[in-house]
């Protein structure tokens, strides 16, 4: 078996999520769908990790086996022309055996992006943005500070994954301008995320923007651990896994 390493991009609104499911309209099911028309059998994809419902992605790094009698393959074109529109391979590249797409990455990246007027939203944003109103950036960025580096996040993680430690470093947490006037583009990098991390940071940088949380309360909250303490998870249609980073 020979190791194929791909990057996708997908729109999430009518995804319930990555991860594959019985019942439900999921990323991976449709690429293994895809995978096991080509191949005749059952594969097997893995992903950098799991996106919600809702949840769009520019680089998703995936892996799967194939047999060996396939050197020269198209994957890109065979895979997009079985996909549906709203998921894309970007790039297929033969990978080493000892790849992992999921226990491999050394760093992700995350943008999440808001809506600030308060009268309307474009109709063409609404499934790529949260309408959160007007906010203080400047109050915003000041708790971005507090929480970026290496922190306890088990306050911003929300239930349904066991992990061995909660402890994360944030790399970065910065602004950006977003396509349109009305919008803020807030790009996030770790060594890992916990389940919902990046949706929570954001709803307590929005929080202090709105005046409800003050700055010096995230460090109180960090100390706490306690996520019954947080603001609410925002929504998912404003956040867009951007890239998944290796080591050499």
């Amino acid at each position: 078996m020979t190791r194929v390493r791909m990057i996708l991009a997908y729109e999430g609104t009518e995804f319930c999520g990555w991860q594959v499911q019985p019942a439900d309209r999921t990323v991976q099911g449709e690429l293994e769908r895809a995978l096991e028309t080509i191949l005749g059998g059952p594969i097997r994809v893995h992903g950098s990790g799991r996106t919600d419902s809702g949840v769009h992605a520019l680089g998703q790094t995936v892996h799967f086996d194939c047999p060996d009698d396939r050197p020269n393959f198209p994957w890109q074109r065979s895979l997009n022309a079985l996909l549906p529109k709203d998921v894309r391979v970007l790039d297929a590249a033969w990978a080493a055996d000892d790849f992992h797409a999921r226990y491999g990455a050394v760093s992700k990246t995350y943008e999440y992006c808001l809506w600030h007027e308060r009268a309307f939203c474009l109709p063409q944003r609404r499934r790529f943005v949260w309408a959160c109103g007007p906010v203080d950036f400047a109050r915003m960025e000041e708790a971005a500070a507090i929480l970026s580096g290496e922190h306890d996040f088990a306050a911003f993680q929300n239930v349904g994954t066991d992990v061995e430690s909660t402890v994360r470093t944030v790399t970065e947490i910065s602004r950006h301008p977003g396509p349109t006037e009305f919008e803020s583009v807030w790009r996030f990098s770790a060594n890992g995320f916990l389940k919902q991390m990046v949706r929570n940071l954001v709803g307590c940088l929005v929080a202090c923007g709105r005046g409800r949380m003050e700055p010096d309360d995230v460090r109180a909250l960090l100390e706490s651990g306690d996520r019954t303490l947080a603001p609410a998870t925002v929504p998912p249609q404003g956040l867009t896994l951007m890239r998944v980073e290796y080591g050499s």
